[in-house]
């Protein structure tokens, strides 16, 4: 089990983005949840058998003091991963930097081998002509007041595809055999001749493996988007299973992979027609491309020749079966 230690003071945003990430809440929903009182333990199944021990800890003062006196030893031991959230717009920063370095000498005595990141959250707020040298900043700071450990610093908000980004890169530090699932991978995008190929984790919609020809600054923002629509099939009593993006630049698919995970294959020629259960491809992926468990595909995917306007398209499965369709089309 992967020990998992959010921090950071009152009202930074830890619960918001647990919240988000985990419990399938929408960001404007997150303002009802209420301040965390003391340490709330959640058991975060991740890839069917990967357990995150995820202890979000309240920020209040009181509790803070607490962490770092008589519960020292119970809270920082065995610590896998330690993510610590600043409010960018604190007021009290100098406070935030000593109780943060409080979290830095108790990991080091403890869980010295724990991996270390700060999220520096609510950018939103920002101006956003100033978020890059804020964030510069901040991160000079972090990375030379974590020595001799070594932190990795993201800018998140609730708001947009950051957030994603940087849970992404830390649950993909808890995957097992990780680079042996890089290659499967890898030869499975070659095989297709897909433009990207994402890996999701199919409950939180985190990206947890890609494969790019071409850099993609908002490869994230994809999870935003597919999760945001597999949410708005429940509100139709139907269970999110695929969907279709095409325009006149390129298609996408995104389907059950696995069990545990959705992929999206995307192609740059917008003719490609994407269907399931192609003998074709389950020929070669059957073909020992893909040994790992989490490689072990439901539903591959064939792709043929169609043209046509602009449309994206989800299916879910709704009550006593009956497929459900939900679309919308662009001119």
């Amino acid at each position: 089990m992967n020990e998992v230690l959010l921090m950071g003071k009152s009202g930074s945003g830890k619960t918001s983005m647990r919240s988000i990430i985990f419990a399938n809440y929408i960001a404007r929903d997150t303002r009802r949840l209420a301040a965390t009182i003391d340490v709330e333990h959640s058991h975060v199944r991740f890839l069917g058998n990967l357990v995150l021990n995820l202890w979000d800890c309240g920020g209040q003062e009181a509790f803070m003091e607490n962490y770092f006196a008589s519960q020292r030893d119970n809270i920082f031991r065995n610590v896998e991963v330690l993510i610590y959230v600043f409010d960018v717009e604190s007021r009290e920063l100098e406070k935030d930097m000593h109780y943060y370095q409080s979290c830095l000498d108790a990991i080091l005595k403890n869980s010295k081998e724990a991996k270390i990141f700060c999220l520096i959250h609510k950018m939103d707020l920002v101006q956003e002509d100033q978020r890059d040298l804020i964030f510069r900043q901040r991160e000079d700071d972090l990375k030379r007041l974590s020595k001799p450990l070594e932190c990795t610093c993201f800018r998140t908000s609730i708001w947009d595809e950051t957030l994603y980004h940087a849970w992404s890169s830390i649950v993909y530090l808890l995957i097992p055999n990780v680079q042996q699932l890089e290659n499967n991978l890898k030869h499975f995008a070659n095989i297709i001749d897909a433009d990207e190929v994402l890996l999701f984790e199919r409950a939180t919609f985190l990206v947890i493996l890609l494969q790019l020809k071409h850099k993609d600054v908002h490869r994230f923002r994809k999870s935003v988007t597919s999760k945001q629509f597999k949410l708005s099939c429940s509100k139709f009593a139907a269970s999110f299973q695929s969907m279709e993006v095409r325009n006149s630049s390129f298609a996408a698919f995104i389907d059950v992979f696995t069990s545990n995970t959705y992929v999206m294959v995307i192609m740059s020629d917008p003719s490609i027609r994407f269907l399931k259960d192609s003998l074709h491809i389950r020929r070669r992926i059957d073909t020992d491309i893909l040994k790992n468990d989490l490689f072990s595909p439901i539903g591959p995917i064939m792709m043929m020749g169609d043209g046509g306007r602009s449309r994206l398209v989800g299916y879910g499965r709704g009550g006593g079966g009956v497929m459900v369709g939900i679309g919308m089309f662009f001119g």
